[in-house]
């Protein structure tokens, strides 16, 4: 079942099937515990709670008010949980325009113009903020002494200049960040996702597709005619839907170049887990594996033997070739 994500929180990514079940981590993310959930991907797992309730015994129904205050508390822990990971994001945004003019950023500055009355919690918004920045934008946010509350940001990738050089995506830079992101979202998505899903997780990462960014240009533009004539994403329109959707998977280069099992460990990453935590995508990952190792001992075997052929080939022309 495909899940669409809440308006005004960041990308939520559930594996296909996974359903939402109540958690008392969100408090403890509002009061920066070490186990909060990334902004990037946000994953909320499954709980099978017909298996605990015949476990144990059965829970008195709860009275009408006593329901009502519950749903309240929940619906307002919702709320304070969309609002930091807004605030990530829009830290996020902000970092990489403060960036442009390559001078430091205070922690004052941050509070002033982005976090706000949220200042008690600062310290695990500077840090989900740099996460995402980390995985997906390729920057480290560094900070300039133990004792100083003054940032810099370290590009830790290609800079995107020799990137557009090359022929295709190469070995890093943001537009292969975000490549990797869209392909998560597939991955976890049952390996396809609808258009609409792809346009809100960029939203949800304060990249709208059709306005441009300076780091990957126009995005939708990015997508439709880079990731898509270049077949790192197949593109197209969901069989029988009414109205008509389109839908993005995995493209054929993609499923050459890039591992499910690298994918599944970023994603894993980003949420610290393992990726065990998914079993049907890891036994997915693990066939992926098992099968470019026997494509690479194929074609391993089939090198050797060429080479095997080429020397015959030589060693019987010398032999027939007489001295004299």
């Amino acid at each position: 079942m495909l899940q669409k994500p809440e308006s005004g929180a960041l990308p939520i990514l559930r594996a296909e099937g996974e359903k939402d079940g109540g958690r008392d981590g969100e408090t403890q993310a509002l009061a920066a515990s070490q186990e909060a959930a990334s902004p990037l991907l946000q994953e909320t797992p499954g709980e099978h709670l017909g298996a605990r309730r015949e476990e144990g015994p059965a829970e008195p129904a709860l009275a009408p008010r006593g329901a009502r205050t519950l749903a309240a508390k929940a619906s307002a822990r919702r709320r304070a949980y969309r609002r930091l990971d807004r605030t990530v994001a829009e830290l996020v945004q902000f970092l990489l325009v403060k960036d442009k003019k390559k001078s430091p950023i205070t922690r004052s500055e941050m509070v002033k113009y982005v976090i706000g009355d949220q200042k008690d919690l600062s310290p695990e918004i500077i840090a989900r903020a740099a996460e995402h920045l980390r995985h997906v934008f390729g920057f480290e946010l560094k900070q300039l002494g133990r004792k100083q509350h003054t940032y810099i940001l370290i590009n830790k990738l290609k800079p995107l200049e020799e990137e557009e050089e090359e022929e295709d995506l190469g070995g890093g830079g943001p537009r292969l960040g975000l490549l990797i992101m869209i392909l998560g979202l597939i991955y976890m998505k049952g390996n396809s996702a609808r258009e609409t899903q792809v346009w809100e997780m960029l939203r949800r990462l304060g990249v709208r597709p059709s306005k441009y960014h300076f780091l990957f240009g126009y995005p939708k533009r990015l997508i439709m005619e880079d990731f898509v004539q270049q077949r790192y994403l197949s593109y197209r329109q969901v069989p029988h839907s009414n109205p008509p959707e389109c839908e993005f998977s995995w493209g054929p280069r993609s499923n050459l170049e890039i591992s499910k099992m690298k994918v599944l460990g970023f994603v894993a990453k980003l949420h610290k887990k393992e990726p065990q935590h998914w079993p049907v995508q890891y036994r997915e990952a693990l066939a992926d594996e098992a099968d470019r190792a026997r494509a690479k001992a194929r074609a391993e075997a089939s090198m050797r033997a060429r080479a095997r052929a080429r020397a015959r080939a030589r060693a019987t022309e010398t032999a027939g070739i007489s001295p004299w």
